[in-house]
């Protein structure tokens, strides 16, 4: 599966309303998107207006991966950072593709053209993210160049007994 990529596009509804799906999609296939099924898109829209507004304020960009029916297939945000001695790096935060995709190289792409829209950002010199352990997603963005560079043991409840790791991710763009 090829997606076509698009790096700070205009957002309008049909772009709004097609990350609200994906990422309740990928919620409810148990994806590590920050909520926990079952979800709504009405659970969903206010972390996606915390986005958004953080996108209209300079502080957040967007990658959209579309696949060959003009779906949003693919989704990750980067978030600048604004304290003086750390706007070298970005922040990858809601990484995220569709299920049916999952397994398929979209993940990869996903993350080569992250790496390409970091890249293309005056000054920054590396990705960092995080995500939580017990579901192998370390492993995944191993595989994609990042190196593990923290982890916090049973930082993320995900349920009462459920602890996961938080575990930080490093990707160097030289």
């Amino acid at each position: 599966m090829t997606l076509t990529f698009t790096f700070d596009p205009v957002i309008g509804p049909a772009l709004r309303d097609g990350i609200a799906d994906l990422w309740t999609e990928v919620s409810n296939a148990g994806g590590a998107v920050g909520f926990v099924p079952p979800v709504t898109r009405d659970d969903i829209r206010p972390e996606l207006v915390k986005h958004l507004a953080a996108l209209a304020e300079g502080r957040n960009r967007l990658l959209v991966g579309h696949d060959g029916r003009g779906r949003v297939a693919a989704v990750a945000f980067l978030t600048l950072n604004t304290h003086r001695l750390q706007k070298h790096w970005v922040w990858a935060y809601t990484v995220m593709v569709a299920p049916a995709l999952q397994g398929r190289g979209a993940g990869r792409e996903l993350m080569a053209a992250l790496a390409d829209a970091a890249r293309s950002i005056e000054g920054i010199e590396a990705v960092r993210l995080t995500c939580r352990g017990g579901l192998g997603l370390e492993h995944f963005y191993a595989a994609c160049g990042y190196k593990e560079v923290g982890r916090v043991p049973d930082a993320i409840r995900v349920a009462p007994g459920d602890d996961r790791d938080d575990i930080t991710m490093l990707l160097p763009l030289h």
